[in-house]
Protein backbone atom coordinates (compact mmCIF):
# COMPACT_ATOMS: atom_id res chain seq x y z
CA UNK A 1 0.00 0.00 0.00
CA UNK A 2 1.17 3.39 -0.83
CA UNK A 3 1.93 5.68 2.00
CA UNK A 4 -0.11 8.91 2.50
CA UNK A 5 2.37 11.47 2.58
CA UNK A 6 2.04 14.14 5.47
CA UNK A 7 1.61 18.13 5.03
CA UNK A 8 1.94 20.26 8.35
CA UNK A 9 1.11 24.23 7.57
CA UNK A 10 3.06 26.29 10.06
CA UNK A 11 0.80 29.46 10.25
CA UNK A 12 -2.43 27.54 8.81
CA UNK A 13 -4.79 30.24 10.73
CA UNK A 14 -3.54 33.17 8.07
CA UNK A 15 -5.27 33.70 4.95
CA UNK A 16 -2.64 31.66 2.79
CA UNK A 17 -2.61 29.00 5.33
CA UNK A 18 -6.58 28.79 5.22
CA UNK A 19 -6.82 28.90 1.55
CA UNK A 20 -3.91 26.14 0.96
CA UNK A 21 -5.87 24.24 3.63
CA UNK A 22 -8.99 24.54 2.00
CA UNK A 23 -7.52 23.34 -1.74
CA UNK A 24 -5.48 20.30 0.08
CA UNK A 25 -8.77 18.47 0.96
CA UNK A 26 -8.81 17.49 -2.63
CA UNK A 27 -5.47 15.85 -2.74
CA UNK A 28 -4.54 12.62 -1.47
CA UNK A 29 -2.71 13.84 1.58
CA UNK A 30 -2.80 13.54 5.38
CA UNK A 31 -2.62 17.37 7.17
CA UNK A 32 -1.06 17.24 10.32
CA UNK A 33 -1.89 20.03 12.77
CA UNK A 34 -1.01 21.54 16.14
CA UNK A 35 -3.77 22.66 19.36
CA UNK A 36 -4.35 26.03 18.26
CA UNK A 37 -3.36 26.70 21.82
CA UNK A 38 0.15 25.46 20.41
CA UNK A 39 0.61 26.78 17.40
CA UNK A 40 3.64 29.19 18.97
CA UNK A 41 5.32 26.67 20.76
CA UNK A 42 8.85 25.52 19.22
CA UNK A 43 8.79 22.46 20.56
CA UNK A 44 5.26 21.71 19.37
CA UNK A 45 6.35 22.96 16.13
CA UNK A 46 9.20 21.12 15.75
CA UNK A 47 7.36 17.66 16.88
CA UNK A 48 5.16 18.77 13.75
CA UNK A 49 8.00 19.26 11.51
CA UNK A 50 9.11 15.65 12.27
CA UNK A 51 6.19 14.22 11.90
CA UNK A 52 5.73 15.81 7.92
CA UNK A 53 6.85 14.76 4.90
CA UNK A 54 6.45 18.35 3.60
CA UNK A 55 6.37 21.42 6.00
CA UNK A 56 4.34 24.65 3.93
CA UNK A 57 5.77 27.74 5.89
CA UNK A 58 2.54 30.33 6.00
CA UNK A 59 4.55 32.85 8.38
CA UNK A 60 5.92 36.60 8.32
CA UNK A 61 9.63 36.87 7.05
CA UNK A 62 11.83 36.37 10.51
CA UNK A 63 9.22 33.35 11.40
CA UNK A 64 10.21 31.70 8.40
CA UNK A 65 13.98 31.95 9.06
CA UNK A 66 13.42 30.92 12.74
CA UNK A 67 11.52 27.31 10.91
CA UNK A 68 14.23 27.02 8.19
CA UNK A 69 16.57 27.23 11.31
CA UNK A 70 14.49 24.90 13.37
CA UNK A 71 14.54 22.05 10.18
CA UNK A 72 17.85 22.26 9.78
CA UNK A 73 18.60 21.46 13.36
CA UNK A 74 16.87 18.36 12.79
CA UNK A 75 19.60 16.72 10.09
CA UNK A 76 18.02 13.66 7.58
CA UNK A 77 15.12 14.23 9.40
CA UNK A 78 14.18 17.45 8.17
CA UNK A 79 11.13 17.73 6.67
CA UNK A 80 11.04 19.47 2.63
CA UNK A 81 9.76 23.33 3.18
CA UNK A 82 7.92 25.55 0.52
CA UNK A 83 8.26 28.78 1.81
CA UNK A 84 5.10 31.37 1.45
CA UNK A 85 6.81 34.33 2.89
CA UNK A 86 9.32 36.66 0.53
CA UNK A 87 12.22 35.42 2.93
CA UNK A 88 13.92 33.12 0.80
CA UNK A 89 12.45 33.77 -2.95
CA UNK A 90 16.23 35.31 -3.70
CA UNK A 91 17.90 33.08 -1.86
CA UNK A 92 20.58 31.13 -3.89
CA UNK A 93 20.31 27.50 -2.06
CA UNK A 94 16.46 27.51 -2.31
CA UNK A 95 13.96 26.56 -5.89
CA UNK A 96 11.72 29.23 -7.12
CA UNK A 97 8.35 27.81 -7.05
CA UNK A 98 6.70 29.33 -10.40
CA UNK A 99 6.76 25.80 -12.60
CA UNK A 100 6.16 27.49 -15.67
CA UNK A 101 9.27 29.88 -15.52
CA UNK A 102 11.52 28.04 -18.07
CA UNK A 103 12.14 24.54 -19.36
CA UNK A 104 13.46 22.61 -16.21
CA UNK A 105 11.64 24.58 -13.52
CA UNK A 106 8.67 22.28 -12.84
CA UNK A 107 11.36 18.82 -12.39
CA UNK A 108 13.31 21.46 -10.37
CA UNK A 109 10.87 21.97 -7.67
CA UNK A 110 9.70 18.25 -8.13
CA UNK A 111 13.11 17.01 -6.46
CA UNK A 112 14.57 20.43 -4.45
CA UNK A 113 14.24 20.13 -0.26
CA UNK A 114 13.65 23.73 -0.06
CA UNK A 115 11.12 25.99 -2.27
CA UNK A 116 9.99 29.74 -2.57
CA UNK A 117 6.58 30.19 -3.03
CA UNK A 118 6.06 33.75 -5.31
CA UNK A 119 4.61 36.45 -4.35
CA UNK A 120 1.64 37.43 -6.15
CA UNK A 121 2.64 40.86 -8.18
CA UNK A 122 5.69 39.24 -9.29
CA UNK A 123 3.89 36.44 -10.83
CA UNK A 124 2.41 38.58 -12.83
CA UNK A 125 5.65 40.91 -14.09
CA UNK A 126 7.79 37.93 -14.12
CA UNK A 127 5.27 35.77 -16.00
CA UNK A 128 5.57 38.35 -18.91
CA UNK A 129 9.02 39.38 -19.35
CA UNK A 130 10.84 36.25 -18.61
CA UNK A 131 10.21 34.92 -21.76
CA UNK A 132 10.72 37.49 -23.75
CA UNK A 133 13.92 38.24 -22.41
CA UNK A 134 14.41 34.91 -22.69
CA UNK A 135 13.92 34.99 -26.05
CA UNK A 136 15.92 38.17 -26.98
CA UNK A 137 12.75 40.45 -27.95
CA UNK A 138 13.01 42.32 -24.52
CA UNK A 139 16.64 43.43 -23.57
CA UNK A 140 17.19 42.99 -19.88
CA UNK A 141 18.62 46.21 -19.73
CA UNK A 142 14.47 47.91 -21.17
CA UNK A 143 13.73 50.41 -18.52
CA UNK A 144 11.01 48.13 -16.86
CA UNK A 145 7.79 50.28 -14.64
CA UNK A 146 5.42 47.41 -13.72
CA UNK A 147 1.82 48.84 -12.19
CA UNK A 148 -0.73 46.81 -10.93
CA UNK A 149 -3.76 46.85 -8.68
CA UNK A 150 -4.76 44.06 -6.30
CA UNK A 151 -7.84 43.33 -3.89
CA UNK A 152 -7.62 44.30 -0.09
CA UNK A 153 -7.40 40.32 0.13
CA UNK A 154 -3.82 40.64 0.05
CA UNK A 155 -2.68 43.59 2.61
CA UNK A 156 -3.19 41.22 5.79
CA UNK A 157 -5.46 41.60 8.24
CA UNK A 158 -5.56 45.36 9.12
CA UNK A 159 -6.27 46.40 5.41
CA UNK A 160 -8.70 43.60 5.52
CA UNK A 161 -10.77 44.72 8.26
CA UNK A 162 -10.89 48.37 7.69
CA UNK A 163 -12.19 47.86 3.96
CA UNK A 164 -14.83 45.99 5.25
CA UNK A 165 -15.25 47.79 8.46
CA UNK A 166 -14.81 51.39 6.63
CA UNK A 167 -15.36 50.83 2.81
CA UNK A 168 -11.92 51.73 2.45
CA UNK A 169 -10.57 54.31 0.10
CA UNK A 170 -11.77 53.15 -3.92
CA UNK A 171 -8.07 52.99 -5.40
CA UNK A 172 -4.55 53.79 -3.11
CA UNK A 173 -1.29 53.60 -4.92
CA UNK A 174 0.87 53.04 -1.71
CA UNK A 175 4.88 51.74 -2.04
CA UNK A 176 5.72 55.01 -3.02
CA UNK A 177 9.63 54.96 -1.74
CA UNK A 178 10.00 52.23 -4.47
CA UNK A 179 11.30 49.97 -2.01
CA UNK A 180 8.71 47.17 -2.12
CA UNK A 181 9.85 43.95 -0.92
CA UNK A 182 8.46 42.25 -4.54
CA UNK A 183 11.16 44.30 -6.45
CA UNK A 184 13.98 42.14 -5.84
CA UNK A 185 12.22 39.05 -6.47
CA UNK A 186 11.20 40.50 -9.73
CA UNK A 187 14.55 42.05 -10.67
CA UNK A 188 16.03 38.51 -10.07
CA UNK A 189 13.72 36.23 -11.92
CA UNK A 190 12.53 38.03 -15.00
CA UNK A 191 16.40 37.76 -15.69
CA UNK A 192 16.25 41.93 -16.02
CA UNK A 193 19.73 43.50 -15.69
CA UNK A 194 18.13 47.40 -14.38
CA UNK A 195 15.95 47.60 -11.43
CA UNK A 196 12.46 47.95 -12.40
CA UNK A 197 10.04 50.88 -11.23
CA UNK A 198 7.14 49.11 -9.38
CA UNK A 199 4.29 50.97 -8.70
CA UNK A 200 1.30 48.58 -6.20
CA UNK A 201 -2.41 49.96 -5.54
CA UNK A 202 -5.26 48.66 -3.95
CA UNK A 203 -8.54 48.38 -4.83
CA UNK A 204 -11.86 48.41 -2.83
CA UNK A 205 -12.94 44.50 -3.90
CA UNK A 206 -11.42 41.37 -1.92
CA UNK A 207 -10.02 38.85 -4.74
CA UNK A 208 -8.42 39.78 -8.27
CA UNK A 209 -5.24 41.29 -9.67
CA UNK A 210 -4.05 43.00 -12.59
CA UNK A 211 -0.49 43.34 -13.38
CA UNK A 212 0.79 46.07 -16.42
CA UNK A 213 3.82 46.51 -18.08
CA UNK A 214 3.85 49.54 -20.92
CA UNK A 215 6.43 49.48 -23.83
CA UNK A 216 7.84 51.11 -26.65
CA UNK A 217 8.28 49.00 -29.72
CA UNK A 218 10.81 51.37 -30.82
CA UNK A 219 13.20 50.78 -28.16
CA UNK A 220 13.47 46.86 -28.09
CA UNK A 221 15.43 44.68 -29.95
CA UNK A 222 15.21 44.90 -34.04
CA UNK A 223 11.22 45.39 -35.39
CA UNK A 224 9.12 43.80 -32.89
CA UNK A 225 5.35 43.88 -33.41
CA UNK A 226 2.84 43.21 -31.21
CA UNK A 227 2.01 39.69 -32.96
CA UNK A 228 5.76 38.63 -32.14
CA UNK A 229 5.03 39.75 -28.69
CA UNK A 230 1.74 37.54 -28.40
CA UNK A 231 3.86 34.29 -30.10
CA UNK A 232 6.55 34.32 -27.99
CA UNK A 233 4.01 34.45 -24.73
CA UNK A 234 2.29 31.75 -26.13
CA UNK A 235 4.82 29.51 -27.54
CA UNK A 236 6.45 29.63 -23.82
CA UNK A 237 3.21 28.51 -22.29
CA UNK A 238 2.12 25.86 -24.47
CA UNK A 239 0.35 23.10 -23.14
CA UNK A 240 0.06 24.98 -19.26
CA UNK A 241 -3.27 24.77 -17.65
CA UNK A 242 -1.92 27.61 -15.29
CA UNK A 243 -1.00 30.51 -17.47
CA UNK A 244 -3.18 31.20 -20.35
CA UNK A 245 -2.01 33.52 -23.14
CA UNK A 246 -5.19 34.94 -25.04
CA UNK A 247 -6.55 37.48 -26.62
CA UNK A 248 -6.35 41.35 -26.13
CA UNK A 249 -9.57 42.82 -24.98
CA UNK A 250 -11.08 46.68 -24.47
CA UNK A 251 -11.38 46.65 -21.04
CA UNK A 252 -10.38 44.40 -17.80
CA UNK A 253 -12.09 43.27 -14.62
CA UNK A 254 -9.38 42.72 -11.88
CA UNK A 255 -11.69 40.68 -10.32
CA UNK A 256 -12.83 38.34 -13.36
CA UNK A 257 -10.71 35.16 -12.31
CA UNK A 258 -11.24 35.57 -8.67
CA UNK A 259 -11.66 31.97 -6.96
CA UNK A 260 -9.43 30.42 -9.53
CA UNK A 261 -5.85 29.37 -9.62
CA UNK A 262 -4.96 30.31 -13.52
CA UNK A 263 -3.73 33.31 -15.08
CA UNK A 264 -4.61 34.95 -18.06
CA UNK A 265 -1.89 36.83 -20.25
CA UNK A 266 -2.60 39.08 -22.96
CA UNK A 267 -0.62 41.83 -25.51
CA UNK A 268 -2.61 45.10 -26.23
CA UNK A 269 -1.09 47.36 -28.85
CA UNK A 270 -1.68 50.38 -31.00
CA UNK A 271 0.48 49.30 -34.33
CA UNK A 272 0.23 52.62 -35.54
CA UNK A 273 1.78 54.16 -32.72
CA UNK A 274 4.77 51.17 -31.63
CA UNK A 275 3.17 50.97 -28.24
CA UNK A 276 2.32 48.17 -26.44
CA UNK A 277 0.29 46.97 -22.51
CA UNK A 278 1.34 43.41 -21.70
CA UNK A 279 -1.42 42.63 -19.06
CA UNK A 280 -1.41 39.48 -16.35
CA UNK A 281 -4.71 38.48 -14.10
CA UNK A 282 -4.89 36.12 -12.26
CA UNK A 283 -6.18 35.93 -7.95
CA UNK A 284 -3.68 37.29 -5.44
CA UNK A 285 -5.37 34.49 -3.32
CA UNK A 286 -5.27 31.76 -6.20
CA UNK A 287 -2.09 31.46 -8.51
CA UNK A 288 -0.65 34.64 -6.45
CA UNK A 289 -0.64 32.16 -3.33
CA UNK A 290 -2.55 29.32 -2.44
CA UNK A 291 -3.27 28.13 -5.76
CA UNK A 292 0.19 28.34 -6.73
CA UNK A 293 1.48 26.19 -3.25
CA UNK A 294 -1.08 23.59 -4.34
CA UNK A 295 1.13 23.46 -8.16
CA UNK A 296 4.13 22.90 -6.43
CA UNK A 297 3.02 20.93 -3.36
CA UNK A 298 1.49 18.50 -6.11
CA UNK A 299 5.41 18.26 -7.92
CA UNK A 300 6.69 18.28 -4.71
CA UNK A 301 4.57 14.82 -3.47
CA UNK A 302 4.90 13.06 -6.77
CA UNK A 303 1.24 13.49 -7.00
CA UNK A 304 0.59 14.43 -10.61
Amino acid sequence: MTRTPVVFIDGEAGTTGLGIRDRLASLPVALHSIDPAHRKDPSARKEAMAAADLVVLCLPDDASREAEAMAATMGGNAPRLLDASTAFRTAPNWVYGFPELEAGQAGAIASAPRVSNPGCYPTGAIGLLRPLIDAGVLPAHYPVCINAVSGYSGGGRNLIEAHVRDGGPAFELYGLGLEHKHVPEIHKHAGLTRRPVFVPSVGHFAQGMIVSIPLHLDDLDGHVTTNDLHTVLDRHYAGQDAVRVLAPEATLSAEALAGSDRMELRVHGSPRHRQVLLSARLDNLGKGASGAAIQNIRLMLGLG
